[in-house]
């Protein structure tokens, strides 16, 4: 009786261990289970085109609670990102975000670049084996055939059997195409003109779906075309310089670039639809449409995830024309905050709170207008690149006998006819350094570098490291040309962008919702992380050239 009581405590104590052990693995496999699984049913990307930093930080007492104040409060802030490349402009930038990798591994060099295959320029999602659906112009002739590797939204595609949705929305066709990737069900873009309709490619569809077409015949578009007022009163822009300064733009008909801006092409409902990319109302107009998008689409609906790629451009082509310390800029900000509210709040309603995450970033900075800089004393310049381009073709001619030694120059990269440099019996790298040095020696050049220098070296920080990550060893040039800091081509008002320096590399990069962390970092990141950052949110696989870390700081 004594031994049977023994053996029944023994019994007891060890089912006493053993159930909470039991417990706890079993709790430990569903947290991992449901690490696994918890993803949100809808990611939204936005970029901003060209969107400075410290924007955020200018314009912050101005916004309301639920735009970039939700990214900042209740999001993760990474305020230390940047560009790891140049050069720094729409197309590149675009792929990059949604790549993870750098134009040396993407492809996407530019805008537009020199083909040194076919020897013609080529502009990055042009494609005329694809015709236009939706306008019978040739606007809708693109694709990203041009994208060498995968995208964030491809490989979410892939990774759903192609159950998930993607959808890729911008005013600039580049800012659909390129973040859209292979795979995207649509990719739409406005085309103005006398239209001003959203349009795609025949590389995507036949037709327009039904409620692409309802948008489009609604003509919501018209009431856009009206006076651009300030939001806010005027005065209270104290972050702006005066309205009134001669380092703005001017639109067609103004003779004075201050509020209102009224031009007759604003205010004919019928003609002329591309003025309004140049207002902050573009913005709204995309925003009216990614949230028709969500309902068409019934995107975030199931527990498959969607993806809603969206691009503001407008606030490129208001730089571009008032500069980033005009009050037009400041006023744009104002007006995007209020879309990113009304584009917060619809998800909320729609697809339901903590059910869908979203990032935001740019595909690049800018510059403040040269002009504006060297009137406050500020070492800076509008260079005319005429000068220099006569001085450097007589250079040609007396050292090599011919200026047929350079094919083309673009993106200030020089392409070398190799041919030429070979029938004169010379070293393409010999060649290629005579004439990195001869530049060196020009109006507004900084520093030259020479694509052998790139082949031979592993730059890690600096302009180096930076232009070799936009070097393709394919596609980009044999000489590249480095401005001085605060020097600009462009005209002598409005912004611009392209460079390797900081003014055009530091931008946003905010996450929020679903899997996301409240908190910021101060360590570097790079614009290549946000894709892997939502790879890893997602379970899915890095894009295929991925270059970039995830943001381990921004995830729960």
């Amino acid at each position: 009786m004594h031994g049977k009581f023994l053996v029944t405590l023994v019994l007891i104590f060890s089912t006493l261990i053993f159930i909470p052990d039991a417990i706890a693995q079993r709790h430990s496999k569903g947290e991992d289970t449901d690490i696994l699984r918890t993803r949100p049913k809808l990611v939204v990307g936005i970029v901003v085109d060209q969107m400075r930093y410290d924007y955020i930080t200018r314009f912050y007492d101005h916004f309301g609670d639920d735009g970039f104040k939700r990214f900042i409060e209740k999001g993760f802030n990474c305020k230390n990102n940047h560009y790891n490349y140049a050069p720094t402009s729409t197309g590149p930038g675009h792929t990059s975000v949604y790549t993870g990798t750098t134009p040396a591994t993407h492809g996407v060099i530019g805008n537009n670049w020199y083909d040194k295959e076919s020897g013609e320029d080529v502009y990055c999602a042009g494609d005329d084996s694809y015709s236009s659906v939706g306008t019978t112009s040739d606007a809708g002739k693109m694709s990203p055939h041009r994208i060498n590797v995968t995208t964030i939204t491809d490989e979410l595609r892939l990774h759903t059997q192609m159950r998930g949705k993607t959808i890729a929305i911008a005013l600039k066709d580049r800012g659909a195409v390129l973040p859209g990737g292979h795979t995207t069900n649509a990719a739409y873009w406005f085309h103005g003109a006398d239209e001003g309709n959203w349009i795609t490619s025949s590389y995507y569809m036949k037709t327009l779906p039904k409620w692409v077409n309802d948008f489009n015949t609604s003509r919501k578009v018209e009431g856009y075309k009206k006076s651009w007022t300030t939001l806010k009163n005027i005065d209270d822009y104290l972050e702006s310089t005066a309205d009134d300064n001669a380092y703005e733009g001017l639109f067609d008909a103004e003779s004075k670039s201050t509020f209102p801006h009224s031009p007759p092409s604003l205010l004919n409902k019928k003609a002329d639809f591309d003025v309004i990319k140049s207002t902050p109302y573009g913005n709204s107009l995309t925003t009216d449409f990614a949230l028709a998008a969500i309902d068409g689409e019934s995107l975030g609906s199931d527990e498959v995830p969607d993806f809603l790629a969206v691009s503001f451009s407008s606030t490129d082509y208001v730089g571009h024309k008032f500069g980033v310390s005009s009050k037009e800029v400041e006023d744009t900000y104002l007006r995007l905050d209020q879309d990113l509210e009304r584009l917060f709040k619809a998800l909320d309603k729609k697809v339901g709170e903590n059910e869908y995450t979203v990032f935001l970033t740019a595909d690049h900075a800018a510059v403040e207008v040269p002009a504006y800089l060297k009137d406050q004393g500020i070492p800076a310049s509008n260079l005319k690149w005429e000068g220099n381009k006569a001085k450097f073709e007589q250079f040609l001619e007396f050292t090599y006998g011919t200026t047929d030694i350079v094919k083309n120059f673009s993106n200030f990269q020089y392409f070398l006819d190799h041919d030429v440099i070979k029938n004169l019996d010379l070293s393409v790298q010999e060649v290629q350094e005579t004439l990195a040095l001869e530049l060196l020696g020009y109006e507004g050049v900084d520093r030259t570098y020479t694509a052998y220098q790139l082949w031979q070296n592993d730059f890690t920080h600096g302009i180096p490291y930076i232009l070799q990550n936009g070097y393709n060893q394919k596609r980009s040039g044999d000489v590249m040309v480095v401005l001085k800091p605060g020097t600009a081509t462009s005209g002598l008002t409005g912004s611009t962008h392209g460079s390797p320096q900081v003014y055009d590399t530091h931008v946003p990069l905010l996450f929020y919702g679903k899997g996301i962390k409240k908190g910021s970092t101060v360590e570097r990141t790079e614009i290549v992380d946000a894709a892997p950052t939502i790879a890893v949110l997602l379970g899915i696989s890095f894009p295929s050239g991925t270059t970039g870390q995830p943001v381990a700081k921004a995830i729960e």
